[in-house]
């Protein structure tokens, strides 16, 4: 006689959402900012974002990701702070460590928010709100910040919780309640849905995750592919997903906003050249490889595109990434095209000693030729220790055989590390 299958135990998770957190940081840390409307970003007089506004900041319209002067615009009391990242740094460690008091299966995601999984001491005879108000507590009292929490049996459930009372907010999703809960929330509320797809759906008759959760599997499936069946299971409060402890980097990229809109092409091309040697340091640094390239290009009207190649095989050398971005490049530039904003980043990602090895016969096309380990490690302490431009991989003619020389500064002769 066949078993029936044992019946998972229910997750209980908490998502933890920092309030304005870089903001909130800067009117801890300076009582005169405090009760006043700041932004975190770069200067209004160039080309400026928005990193975080404050709740005082917000019922006027500010937002993340809003250029500087257009806050400011909507805002003109607003004190503009620069963002101070080692500090946020050091906040978000503090704060992840208390978190880890309550449970050790923390999962960050980024300096401001975490998921934790408190399964085993609600099966110990706690009560999961009650460890989501001792957290509560703890941060305010250790940090003189707030969070908004969201407590809830699905990662996704959760923070959609969290977000539901803002600032330093607590709701709590009973167990068999997250379809209801969920229902009568806007779609934008969804994990996953953005603006062009929220678009989509509301044209299509569906504007609450309510609406959403009636649509039948194949009708999300042939509109939005894959991601239906995603926004047909998180519109059910359906995710099994486990908390992780372990999240591995999924991109490495860096990109510059000008003061100026940039069109000339050498010009453009220079700054993907610095990028590149910025994110293979970084591959190294985190003994990764990469196979898929990208460039993130952003017009002067904003409008803001990203371009991806696949290389034949997984690289940290800048060479191959340089080449890739710039054959991206050059398809994007001319007819009096103004970018306001380029990135260079990598995706893709695998374990260095994980990446295949490169045969002597199959020779990269169109890349140089990789260059010996040691030679690259004495180029990133160089770099590290006197700056980018102390020294710099020779460009080799295709016609001539490497020479394993380095471009430096005719002045400037560092010593070695």
């Amino acid at each position: 006689m066949s078993t029936p299958d044992a019946i998972a135990p229910l997750r209980h998770i908490i998502h933890a959402d920092m309030d304005a957190f870089y903001a909130s940081v800067e009117q801890h840390d300076e009582p005169a900012l405090r009760d006043h409307p700041v932004l975190v970003g770069g200067s209004p007089k160039g080309r400026g974002v928005v990193a975080a506004a404050s709740y005082e900041a917000r019922v006027f319209g500010c937002r993340s990701a809003m250029p500087m002067r257009t806050a400011v615009r909507l805002c003109p009391q607003a004190k503009v702070v620069p963002p101070r990242f080692s500090r946020y740094r050091e906040v978000s460690d503090q704060v992840m460590a208390i978190f880890r008091q309550a449970t050790p299966l923390v999962e960050p995601l980024s300096l401001d928010e975490a998921f934790l999984d408190v399964s085993h001491r609600v099966q110990a005879g706690a009560e999961p709100v009650a460890i989501a108000r001792w957290l509560r507590e703890t941060v305010r009292r250790e940090t003189g910040l707030t969070a908004s929490w969201g407590v809830a049996t699905a990662k996704s459930v959760a923070k959609v919780a969290s977000d539901h009372d803002k600032p330093d907010g607590l709701t709590l999703v009973p167990p068999g309640q997250e379809r209801a809960f969920l229902a009568p929330l806007s779609i934008r509320d969804l994990w996953g849905v953005g603006p062009r797809t929220a678009e989509r759906m509301s044209k299509a008759g569906v504007k609450t995750i309510g609406e959403l959760a009636e649509r039948p599997l194949p009708w999300l499936i042939e509109r939005f592919g894959v991601r239906g069946e995603w926004f047909y299971r998180l519109a059910r409060g359906e995710d099994d997903r486990p908390v992780s402890t372990r999240r591995e980097a999924k991109s490495i990229s860096a990109e510059q906003t000008f003061e100026q809109d940039r069109a000339d092409p050498e010009a453009l091309a220079a700054v993907v050249r610095e990028q590149s040697q910025r994110v293979a340091r970084r591959l190294r640094k985190s003994k990764l490889r990469a196979r898929t390239v990208q460039l993130k290009l952003r017009l002067a009207d904003f409008t803001t595109f990203t371009r991806r190649r696949t290389l034949p095989v997984a690289t940290d050398e800048p060479g191959p990434i340089e080449a890739a971005a710039l054959e991206i490049l050059a398809g994007e530039t001319g007819a009096g095209r103004k970018f306001r904003l380029l990135g260079t980043g990598v995706s893709n990602l695998v374990q260095a000693e994980a990446a295949a090895q490169l045969s002597l016969f199959d020779p990269m096309p169109s890349t140089p030729a990789p260059r010996p380990p040691d030679l690259r490690q004495a180029v990133g302490a160089l770099q590290q220790r006197y700056g980018d431009a102390s020294v710099d991989w020779g460009v080799q003619d295709q016609d001539t055989p490497p020479s394993g020389l380095l471009n430096a500064p005719p002045d400037h002769h560092p010593p070695p590390p």
